[in-house]
């Protein structure tokens, strides 16, 4: 099948039409035309006044709870919410049941996705069913289809064990994931510590449960020479840390997520338990530290920490509800909405040539001859997420009906188109 797609402006640094507006051609796979204007015919034509196009975005951290935990998601739903968020791949946590800590269960994700839209890739589980005891195989893991290695949801809390893996991935140039969390730290707390818990009465999560592991893991990471990639930060001080960190030298990247620079404590008012996050939103003073993080190029990547949970472990109490929300539908939206300032170029970098870069993928660009990875955008129209377009098994978000700036069109890939 023949797709046109007509006056797009392209953002893609690699590509020699770079912040030209251009028709593209793609059949199959293949882009096969890039021109002033295309008169070919083609079964599908997609056109808009603000239409963008760019190379392919990727979400580093996403949850798609299968094999064992399907009635919250599985792979195929969470390819579709990917492909509607302008995703054409996905790094899956292995927090599943059974667990992703060996070469067998990453070839179940591989296989069982292969005939998706959105190509998925498995996170490998840094330790044995992710219990923080003992390593888990990871080269058998890497060479399998492991995209990187990451007990997710459950940080390694002993650094000695933490430390043996940085040296492990090393020989293969992996990459260890981090969610900075000191389980020991604010362990029965439900949002952030502060005025705002005090005032709800609610118990705190300190920040220097999320500061204290990440200064704990770039100096592992110093030591070792190895790749580490935090993900969530949420205060001042963390992106400060890895600005040194970054400053030094240090193989040390970091990814946000749309929520901690879309809201702050302060929303925990009406105990809306969408919104309960671990690490939790911090105050206002750090969400603006976030903002501007992504703007002075600190952060490296938008990672939408999609993580669907089911009615029962929402609506209920916000004690007893599970912390999480699903994000690739809204990611994009959100971030555009909350930067406005943000130029287009780092927009593509945040979501997609980033990720590619830190993680190893296959690079690729937007010229005759390539393959069609893409993802179609504007920066202008609107986004509205409602219970009827949502794509996710899950409905666990607090961006519901509520309108944001930006709109993804589809996406191009593996030879498919999907269009919303």
């Amino acid at each position: 099948m023949k797709i046109l797609i007509r006056q797009a402006k392209i953002t893609d640094e690699n590509s020699p039409f770079n912040g030209l507006v251009k028709d593209i051609l793609v059949e199959g796979d293949q882009i096969i035309s890039i021109e002033d204007s295309i008169s070919e015919k083609a079964e599908k034509i997609i056109e808009s006044s603000e239409l963008q196009v760019s190379l392919g975005w990727i979400d580093p951290f996403s949850h798609f709870c299968d094999p064992g935990i399907e009635y919250k998601e599985t792979l195929e739903t969470g390819a579709n919410a990917a492909a509607a968020g302008g995703f054409t791949r996905v790094f899956v946590l292995p927090n599943t049941e059974p667990v992703v800590d060996n070469k067998s269960q990453v070839s179940y994700v591989v296989q069982n996705a292969a005939t998706l839209p959105v190509s998925i890739h498995p996170i490998g589980a840094i330790t044995k069913k992710i219990e923080g005891k003992d390593l888990a195989e990871m080269y058998d893991m890497k060479n399998n289809g492991a995209i990187a290695f990451s007990d997710g949801l459950n940080p390694v809390q002993t650094a000695g064990l933490f430390l043996k893996a940085l040296l492990y991935v090393k020989a293969f140039d992996g990459v260890l994931i981090q969610v900075p969390i000191d389980k020991t730290i604010g362990s029965g707390g439900l949002i952030n510590e502060g005025i705002i818990s005090t005032q709800l009465g609610l118990p705190g999560i300190p920040a220097i449960s999320e500061e204290t592991i990440i200064k704990r893991d770039i100096d592992l990471a110093r030591y070792t020479d190895s790749k580490l990639h935090v993900t969530a930060i949420s205060t001042e001080t963390s992106v400060n840390l890895i600005k040194e960190a970054k400053k030094e030298g240090l193989k040390v990247t970091c990814s946000v997520t749309p929520y901690h620079l879309f809201f702050c404590d302060e929303d925990l008012v009406e105990y809306d338990t969408n919104l309960k996050q671990n690490p939790p939103l911090r105050t206002k003073k750090d969400m603006m530290a976030l903002r501007h993080a992504v703007l002075d190029g600190t952060v490296d990547c938008i990672a939408s920490h999609h993580l669907p949970q089911n009615w029962d472990n929402k609506i209920c109490e916000f004690e007893y509800a599970k912390p999480g929300m699903i994000g690739l539908q809204s990611s994009y939206a959100v971030v555009n909405t909350v930067l406005p300032e943000l130029s287009t170029e780092r927009i593509v970098s945040l979501f997609s040539n980033n990720a590619r870069n830190i993680f190893g993928l296959v690079t690729t660009n937007i010229q005759v001859g390539s393959k069609a990875e893409l993802t179609l955008f504007s920066r202008g129209d609107s986004t509205l997420l409602t219970a009827a377009n949502n794509k996710s098994k899950s409905a666990n978000s607090p961006f519901f009906d509520n309108p944001l700036k930006g709109k993804v069109f589809g996406i191009l890939h593996k030879g498919n188109f999907v269009f919303n």
